[in-house]
């Protein structure tokens, strides 16, 4: 490839940045869930272990 695409003239930190955010959001889109799903099921657990 050459530098000037991945210079994008001039705009390159906004443009792999904003690719980066993205990423970031869709990693914790999907990892928010499971670690909630986890929380709640050992949340389950304890309570049934005390009654």
């Amino acid at each position: 490839m050459d530098t000037h695409f991945w210079q994008m003239s001039g705009y390159a930190v906004y443009v792999w940045g904003s690719f980066g955010v993205a990423a970031l959001v869709f990693a914790w889109a999907w990892l928010a869930p499971l670690r909630r799903r986890r929380a709640l099921l050992d949340a389950i657990r304890e309570a049934a272990e005390d009654a």
